[in-house]
């Protein structure tokens, strides 16, 4: 629960003398400040921090740098609700925050952090991918709860129906996930194993708990079938991670794209071969850029004919075409939002052309 208080403004002060202070030893590349940045913003419901950090950036993902907040701050910035003012001192090129003033009365106003929070992107975009996607290694699922069989003598089952399973700890809750194995997720270059990705196909929740629990099916992506593996249900969380570039210079690529399309576009979920032992965190944001590839180089030569060609009894010599390899071509941006130690799950937030699998991710 949060509570509102006033906020004097001598600690304004305070806070802003410390910003100006830290302003002395910024990079020779800060965050350039956008031509219409306003002087001042009113956070309104149903804004977003990337949607924020636009109206004052050019470059969105480095607003942390000019809030001068430490990592952990970053990471879970419970900072930004609705009525505040968002405040920017060209000067300094730094951002402040002003609260609302509230008189006090004796009843304690308090609202929902998780409600009212602003998160970073629309929250409506990734919420079935939140906790659901699930990378596991070798094992697998081996060691969890399993589906042994139905009430009803159906081969496969789907909402409402009643299943057996065993492994159920009634610790964990009563609400469980149900998983298929899906693929093996491979480098683009190798066959090297990054982890066995698996299915999400439904929910259920327990009835009667037992060696043998019996549980009802409350929601199903595909059919239900025996030897199906069951996980905890974990608690679904908004992303209120701030947007930011990666602590380190990363290089990746594009390895799956949701429900294996051949190319996606602005709001795709997509699977990099980064993750957690790269540094990437819930947050980061990665530049996508596209191979193109090497182009005929049409200006003339001197080099010497390397070619004879021979056409019945004439022969003339040619020049092989020569070629120029052309730059990498940045085209969008995406919004890392799942990770696991291998491989992460992002979504597109923008892209001047389709995405396929083998493009490049690096640090913006």
């Amino acid at each position: 629960m949060r509570q509102k208080f006033s906020i004097a403004k001598c600690a304004f002060a305070a806070i802003a003398a410390l910003l100006v202070l830290c302003a002395s030893g910024a990079r020779a590349d800060s965050p350039v400040i956008s031509d219409q940045a306003p002087q001042r913003y009113v956070v309104q419901k149903g804004d977003t921090l990337w949607g924020i950090a636009g109206k004052f950036l050019k470059e969105p993902w480095r607003w942390p740098e000019i809030w001068r907040m430490n990592r952990e701050e970053i990471k879970n910035p419970h900072r930004i609700y609705p009525g505040d003012v968002i405040v920017l001192d060209r000067a300094t090129g730094q951002l402040s925050l002003e609260r609302p003033v509230t008189r006090l009365s004796p009843t304690v106003r308090t609202a929902p952090l998780d409600i009212e929070a602003i998160p970073s992107i629309p929250p409506g975009d990734i919420e079935p991918y939140l906790s659901r996607p699930l990378v596991t290694g070798p094992d697998g699922l081996a060691d969890a709860a399993v589906v042994v069989a139905g009430r009803e003598p159906h081969v496969v089952r789907a909402r409402g129906d009643a299943i057996y399973v065993t492994g159920i700890d009634p610790k964990a809750g009563d609400l469980w996930y149900i998983y298929r194995l899906g693929r093996t997720l491979h480098p683009i270059d190798n066959t090297d194993s990054l982890g066995e990705e698996q299915n999400f196909v439904g929910s259920a929740r327990v009835e009667r708990f037992g060696d043998v629990s019996t549980m009802r099916i409350v929601s199903s992506k595909q059919e239900i079938i025996d030897g199906d593996h069951l996980v905890p249900a974990p608690r679904e969380q908004l992303i209120n991670y701030a947007p930011h570039a990666p602590a380190k210079p990363v290089e990746g690529r594009i390895i799956a794209i949701d429900g294996d399309a051949f190319e996606a576009g602005r709001g795709t979920i997509i699977t990099v071969d980064l993750g957690a032992q790269s540094g990437v965190d819930v947050g980061t944001v990665l530049a996508m850029y596209r191979v193109v590839p090497p182009i005929v180089d049409p200006r003339p030569t001197k080099e010497q004919n390397q070619v004879m060609q021979f056409v019945g009894d004439m022969s003339k010599a040619i020049q092989p075409d020569r070629f120029i390899n052309v730059p990498d071509e940045r085209s969008g941006l995406v919004f890392v939002f799942r990770v696991f130690d291998r491989v992460s799950y992002a979504i597109v937030l923008s892209t001047t052309d389709p995405v396929v699998v083998g493009d490049y991710v690096r640090q913006p």
